[in-house]
């Protein structure tokens, strides 16, 4: 009769199996999840059967008995973009070590793409939420979609691009520091005309990295800021190159984003430089695109690997343990990848 049936409706339930084996549901279930209330025996017995049948646990009646989902909600603002995809493979990883699956949205820089994300997916599909802002977002400085999500119960975990005036959980890297102490590592070779590339502008690491460059001009005040903000749509060779003629003598270039680092060394050698000896670049980038200069570039390493399993980690500690506790800002410190495009 049990074959019969599932032959006939292709699922097997817990109380089908209980049936055939002549024990209880609870005994089932606790055999199934390895318990140490049941004997050996009756586990090898259950699991066996559960296999034969090519039996699955009903995850919609699970979640809607525990509340739980164990699933995580993740919106990026850019799949291309290398170190975001980097830090995504963290985020999975270290949530399937924790028995959580993930959905994963892409807001394409959209604020109405995010906002759409966080409304389909807060409707019981996840436990909480990991997430990297959206341009538009960020300029449009507008939040209210965040913290209405939070005040449902929903937690969120805010990775690199965070709104710094909604209270929840953050991972970033010391932005600032970094591109302040690579300044002082061209000030150190005696450079002495430093500019800063940049096409993230209005973002808020944008700006972090573009305080930290000013700050250490500032300290040593042996020149005035030398900023060239980018456009993602823009030129960018061409108004690098346009730059360099506009303010001759430019000997040392610290870019912030994954790109223009890497066109500065292209450019400075396109008008007869020498890289290092005329000028040194330090850029944030990924080890690939940092290969498509000769010399590489010198990179600020932003760690993506530890960014995700940091923002995994607070959210799974958030939602499991510890829902009322004070947010926490957790600071991934960078690092200097050094190449040969700065002086040893």
């Amino acid at each position: 009769m049990f074959s019969v049936y599932h032959e006939l409706n292709g699922m097997v339930t817990l109380k089908q199996l209980a049936k055939e084996l002549n024990v209880s549901i609870s005994t089932v279930s606790k055999a199934l999840n390895n318990s140490e209330e049941i004997g050996e025996e009756t586990v090898k017995r259950v699991k066996e059967l559960a296999a034969l049948y090519n039996y699955k646990p009903n995850k919609i009646a699970l979640s809607l008995k525990q509340n739980k989902t164990k699933t995580i909600g993740v919106i990026i603002p850019d799949i291309l973009n290398h170190f975001l995809s980097k830090v995504l493979f963290s985020i999975e990883r270290e949530a399937t070590k924790h028995g959580y699956n993930i959905i994963t949205c892409i807001s394409n820089e959209s604020l109405d793409k995010e906002k759409e994300s966080l409304q389909l997916l807060a409707n019981g599909s996840v436990d909480g939420f990991i997430l990297s802002v959206a341009k538009e977002t960020q300029v449009k400085n507008e939040v209210e979609h965040f913290k209405k999500t939070l005040s449902s119960g929903l937690p969120i975990v805010m990775f690199d691009r965070v709104a710094h005036d909604v209270l929840c959980d953050k991972v970033i890297v010391d932005d600032f520091e970094a591109t302040y102490n690579a300044t002082k590592r061209l000030i150190n070779e005696k450079r002495k005309h430093i500019a800063f590339f940049s096409d993230i502008d209005d973002l808020s690491v944008g700006k972090l990295r573009e305080r930290g460059y000013r700050k250490a001009l500032e300290e040593v005040g042996v020149q005035e800021p030398l900023v060239l903000n980018l456009k993602k749509k823009d030129d960018q060779q061409k108004k690098i190159k346009q730059f360099y003629k506009k303010y001759k003598g430019i000997d040392g270039v610290i870019s912030a984003d994954s790109s223009s680092g890497v066109i500065a060394i292209n450019m400075a050698i396109n008008l007869g430089l020498k890289v290092p000896k005329d000028i040194s670049v330090i850029g944030f980038s990924s080890k690939s695109v940092a290969n498509h200069s000769i010399p590489k570039l010198t990179t600020i390493r932003q760690h993506a690997k530890e960014i995700g399993a940091s923002a995994a980690q607070l959210l799974i500690h958030r939602m499991q343990m510890a829902p009322d506790e004070d947010v926490k800002t957790k600071i991934v410190k960078t690092s200097l990848v050094q190449t040969k495009s700065v002086k040893k």
